[in-house]
This record gives C-alpha cells, sequence and structure tokens, in this order.
C-alpha cells in the first residue's frame, strides 16, 4: 500500500470503523508502529492493555492530528508547549501536560497528567484526520518486547487480536518519541528520542533530566524494556573479540551487533551470519536498531553482544534503548 493518494482510502476506511467499533488497529508512524485505540472508548483502551500484557498503571500516548486538538484534551495548555508544538509537531515529541477532567483514567494510568503528541508519518496523519477523534497507541508489541518498526514485526507479534494493520514501510526515526513533562517547572525530559536535549533548552531553557520521586510514569521509562528474548549484553570492542574467541573455543553461539566490520577472532561469526554491522551515525543506527535486534533474536544465539554506543548527546536515545534492553537479560 503507498503511504499516500487515493489507495489508502480503502484500508483508512476499514481502521475507522474498526476504532469506531471499538477494536484495535496498528498503523505507522515515523517512530514506531503504534496499536491504537479509540482514545474516548475505555474498553478499547483495555483491550490494548490486555493485549499488549501492559500494567494498567502505564500510561499511554495519544495521538492527534493537530495542535489545534490539543485543547479538547489538556487542562491548560502552557505557552512553551504551543512553542514546542510549533517546531516539533508533527514530529516525534510527546508532551506531558495536565489532563482535561472528561479524559479517561484508562488511558492517563490514573494519573492527572496525559501524554499527548501529533505524528508526522502520512499514514498516522490520514487515519487520525478520517477518524476525526484522538487515538491512543502504545507501541504495537508486547510490554517489554523490542518495539515494531515495519507492518511485518506487528503481525509477527500479534498474529490476532488486532484488526487491521495499515502498511507504511519502515519507520524514519526506529525509535520512541521524546517525551518532556511541563507540567511542572522546570521541564523534565523523561525519555529521550531524535528530538535531543539541546534542542528542548533552545526553547524551555534549562531543563531536569530523568525521573524523580515526583515525576509522571510515562511509556518506557521501566529499567528492563525494549528486549528480544535472547539476552543482550553491551560490551567494547575488546569484550566483544574476546568473546569471539571464546565461542569458537567452545560449543557457545553468540550473535553480534557492532559499528565495524569484524576483527580476524569474528570472521566466523560473519561468515555464519552472526555478525551484523549497523551504521555508524546516530540517525541511521536508530533507523535500524530494533529490527537489527529481532534478526539477530531469531538466529538461537546464547547471547546478543552489542557494541557500546558513544558517549556523545546524538546517541543518548540509542543509549537508553540499549541499557534498557540489556537489563532485561
Amino acid at each position: 500500500m503507498s503511504a499516500t493518494g487515493g489507495a489508502l482510502a480503502p484500508d483508512i476506511a476499514a481502521a475507522v470503523a474498526a476504532l469506531r467499533a471499538g477494536d484495535l488497529v496498528a498503523f505507522p508512524t515515523e517512530t514506531v508502529y503504534g496499536l491504537g485505540a479509540d482514545a474516548r472508548n475505555p474498553a478499547a483502551l483495555q483491550r490494548v492493555y490486555a493485549l499488549k500484557g501492559r500494567p494498567a498503571n502505564h500510561p499511554l500516548i495519544l495521538h492527534l492530528a493537530s495542535i489545534k486538538e490539543l485543547p479538547r484534551w489538556v487542562a491548560n495548555v502552557p505557552d512553551v508547549a504551543y512553542r514546542l508544538a510549533e517546531i516539533y509537531w508533527p514530529g516525534p515529541l510527546t508532551l506531558v501536560l495536565p489532563r482535561a477532567a472528561d479524559v479517561s483514567d484508562v488511558l492517563t494510568g490514573g494519573q492527572t497528567t496525559l501524554a499527548v503528541r501529533v505524528p508526522a508519518h502520512p499514514v498516522a496523519q490520514a487515519l487520525l484526520r478520517a477518524f476525526g477523534g484522538g487515538i491512543a497507541a502504545p507501541s504495537a508489541n508486547r510490554y517489554g518486547h523490542v518495539s515494531p518498526t515495519a507492518a511485518a514485526h506487528v503481525r509477527e507479534e500479534f498474529p490476532h487480536g488486532v484488526a487491521v494493520v495499515l502498511e507504511g514501510g519502515d519507520c524514519q526515526v526506529g525509535l520512541e518519541s521524546t517525551i518532556v513533562a511541563l507540567d511542572r517547572t522546570p521541564p523534565r525530559l523523561l525519555r529521550p528520542g531524535a528530538v535531543g536535549r539541546a534542542a528542548l533548552e533552545a526553547v524551555l531553557g534549562p531543563i531536569a533530566i530523568g525521573a524523580d520521586a515526583g515525576s509522571p510514569r510515562v511509556p518506557g521509562s521501566t529499567p528492563q524494556h525494549y528486549a528480544p528474548l535472547t539476552p543482550v549484553v553491551l560490551a567494547s570492542g575488546v569484550d566483544i573479540a574476546a568473546a569471539c574467541v571464546a565461542a569458537r573455543n567452545s560449543s557457545a553461539r553468540v550473535a553480534v551487533l557492532a559499528r565495524s566490520a569484524a576483527p580476524p577472532e569474528c570472521t566466523a561469526l560473519e561468515s555464519q551470519g552472526l555478525w551484523l554491522r549497523a551504521p555508524t551515525d546516530a540517525v541511521g543506527y536508530s533507523r535500524l536498531l530494533y529490527a537489527a535486534l529481532r534478526m539477530l533474536d531469531k538466529l538461537e544465539a546464547e547471547r546478543i553482544l552489542v557494541e557500546r554506543a558513544p558517549e556523545d548527546p546524538a546517541w543518548d536515545a540509542v543509549r537508553d534503548r540499549l541499557e534498557r534492553a540489556a537489563a532485561a537479560g
């Protein structure tokens, strides 16, 4: 299915009908594929939690077609929210704001705040405009697993339970949205993403980093998350080479995700398809990370060794996802 043009109409119509019937649909965004439900239908929202195996107090992100819809969902929209939205919406930025009184507790995980964004993907935009309301959509995967960046990933994850899976190609960002809480002073960055700290501070001034005791709960904030079934181990290039030697001298089977070609110690892994070379730039790496982890997860290895990401602000989101994936192992 094309991502633009009239070819979308039958699929969009089917997805809208499913949403209005209280069913779930999967759709592409620029970040990852979302598992969508009518945000005004508590029973449909509960189906999202049940299908994902997601804790009921773990809030969902509301997706809107336009910034113009924000006042219908938010009790008090601060000026800084509009300033950020004018720059980054549609796009990979989620704002945490005080919820309106009629917003469901199911959507917010029982909190007084609401996480909301306007996605940039044309298929997501077509769906939201045709639906004419808000769509709650966490990533379309089982809770804690690797997020999907292609429609095929969604079908693998959920062979049943999703009424419509909209095609939209591979996600261009590949990591979940940046989340910043604007319900407090100073604003607080709760999840790194494509919109980085420097970009936020250019608009907001100094911001706090990470959750504290009073921070709202947000998606992807648990210590263990974004993980394949195969244990992930973060390692240096030297440690990976040593692991290759150990594996060669034993029956151990390891897979590797690295930003460089295999050294001599690891050429056997490369020849067996167990060495996957990733892009060396943060944007390219982010786009392919989840697809790479899913691919390596299918190789029946005992461990996936992932070369540590550089200590550079451009890699903040990648480091965050890899550290949480490795914590699950």
